[in-house]
């Protein structure tokens, strides 16, 4: 073999390696929730690294385990991306000393944890509110920073001017493929997701080569005297403070939430008394919907008179178990004064709150029908412990907690991530990851999902309830008229059911991108629970 062949060789067997390695691992595990990370193993930077952080942030339980995992991943990282940079190194360009590519390649690793870990720990809020604008927030950084990273552990002045066209089409094309090849991972059955992997090393492997040469290779620099990546690197770690309030505002001012369901009356051949509840930071003025049928529920509990009381954002911060508690007594009120039985409609943390009242509260029940809008699916699958405790994803929360605050600084509505409605998600993860979307006896119900959903949960089983799916975001559903006639249908008592076939889809093509969901049985905080774990099994609705 020549030597070029040697080391076309060994680059393919060093990117191969690591992702065969950890596939079968988790196959063998049975961690079905993990398996699309596996091919990002030896993926061109800063996959790599984002890779590493989402494993290291969620699985560790102490200041001590989290900062030598650190130190342990960035010398691996620097280690094997400087071998691949070597192998992979054009035979046309004199290639540097080894021993400066380890060195160098140690520093751009050290550089990504910093720069990637805000972005990796609003990947853990994700993973623990499963509320897809997380998810996506933290991906638009990775596709800003590729580019500039990979030419970093190459060439010496990396910093100064804009990367080449070529070298940012190849940081596309990586992430492309990394999105395929989890999908197709998580689509195979038995051990075939080990020999997906290897072919996804191969890719891997590929990419390595044309990154290393787009970056070596001479080429026409734009804007070459301007220090062009350090400037992107402040202002994607100034955008992880930022994401929050856009986050926000992606998802609507609360005073505007009055969906027809509120605003205009309803047939006459709908029986129920339907109480609404809307979702975090919603407010309400008092101001009762259209039909005398339909009531506002209120974070702030009832009056005298047993009528929903107004409420601001603030009230909406409290936990479900809170909320549940005032849920109840609305449903007996409501009950009691009109005589009808009652249908709950909840949106996002409502839905949240009437799943939990049919959980937790005693049967019989009024409540005769439930509807769940954009509801979390299978939320709580990361953790982090309060302040003044240890616990798994300690670092994580404190890195959420920084974040947060700086966020909150222009804001008059404060959110921080232990407010007692996070803080009531994490505590009930096993049974709101296992049992959101589970029928419960005597009650009918659906789950209106908007198809972004679909990568707010690793494929598998996500429902066993009818379902109802359209095209939108997070909370856009209940404004839509097909939507609401579905609504009139429902309580009507028509069946309604109906997925779209691109969901599972979208969950394949969001695997590549979540993090390793927190395995339920090493968590003290979850030891008592009799719920099995869908990362686990790829099923929901089943006990231990």
């Amino acid at each position: 073999m020549t030597p070029s062949g040697s080391r076309w060789a060994a680059l393919l067997a060093l990117a191969v390696l690591p992702p065969v390695l950890e596939a079968a691992l988790l196959v063998g595990i049975g961690f079905h929730a993990a398996r699309g990370l596996a091919p990002q193993v030896t993926a061109v930077w800063p996959y790599d690294s984002y890779h590493d952080l989402r494993w290291l942030l969620v699985y560790h339980d102490s200041w001590w385990s989290f900062l030598l995992g650190l130190l342990a991943l960035t010398v691996f990282r620097g280690l094997v991306s400087a071998g691949l940079t070597a192998l992979a190194w054009p035979g046309t360009v004199d290639r540097p000393a080894f021993g400066w590519l380890v060195r160098r390649n140690v520093e751009v690793a050290a550089l990504a944890a910093v720069i990637i870990s805000p972005w990796a720990a609003l990947s853990v809020a994700f993973s623990a509110v499963a509320l897809s604008w997380y998810l996506l927030a933290s991906l638009v950084p990775m596709l800003v920073l590729a580019p500039f990273l990979q030419r970093a552990g190459v060439v010496a002045h990396w910093w100064r001017g804009l990367p080449t066209l070529r070298l940012l089409g190849w940081s596309l094309v990586n992430f492309a493929l990394l999105t395929l090849g989890a999908a197709l991972i998580t689509s195979v059955p038995g051990w075939w997701p080990v020999a997906v992997a290897a072919l996804c090393g191969v890719a891997n492997g590929l990419l390595w080569r044309r990154t290393v040469a787009a970056a070596a290779l001479p080429g026409r620099i734009r804007w070459l005297r301007v220090p062009v990546a350090p400037v992107a690197i402040v202002l994607t770690m100034a955008a992880a403070v930022g994401a929050q309030p856009l986050i926000n505002l992606s998802m609507g001012r609360p005073e505007e939430w009055r969906p027809p369901v509120i605003s205009e009356r309803l047939p006459d051949r709908v029986p129920h008394a339907v109480i609404v509840i809307a979702g975090h930071d919603s407010r309400w003025d008092g101001r009762p919907p259209a039909d005398p049928r339909v009531e506002r529920f209120s974070y702030r509990g009832l009056d005298g008179q047993g009528r929903p009381l107004p409420y601001g954002p603030m009230e909406t911060h409290q936990s479900l178990d809170a909320s549940g508690v005032l849920l109840a007594a609305h449903v007996d009120a409501l009950h009691r004064r009109t005589g009808r039985p009652v249908a709950l409609l909840g949106s996002s943390e409502g839905a949240m709150v009437a799943r939990m009242y049919l959980d937790k509260w005693s049967k019989p029940t009024p409540v005769e029908a439930v509807m769940l809008f954009s509801p979390l699916v299978q939320p709580g699958r990361a953790y982090y412990p309060p302040p003044g405790h240890s616990g798994w994803g300690l670092a994580a929360g404190w890195e959420l907690r920084g974040i947060f605050a700086l966020a909150n600084l222009p804001q008059e509505v404060k959110n921080d991530p232990d407010q007692p409605f996070l803080r009531s998600v994490l505590v009930n993860a096993p049974f709101l990851r296992n049992r959101t979307l589970c029928p419960v006896a005597g009650v009918r119900m659906i789950a209106f999902l908007p198809t972004v959903s679909a990568v707010e949960a690793p494929p598998g089983e996500y429902s066993r309830v009818p379902v109802f799916q359209l095209p939108a975001f997070h909370g856009g559903l209940l404004d839509r008229q097909a939507a609401e006639t579905r609504v009139v249908s429902f309580l009507a008592g028509d069946e309604v059911d109906r997925p779209r076939r691109e969901y599972r889809l979208l969950q394949r093509l969001g695997a590549a991108w979540q993090p390793p969901p927190l395995a339920v049985s090493v968590n003290p905080v979850w030891s008592a629970t009799r719920e099995a774990d869908p990362a686990f099994t790829g099923k929901i609705c089943e006990a231990r």
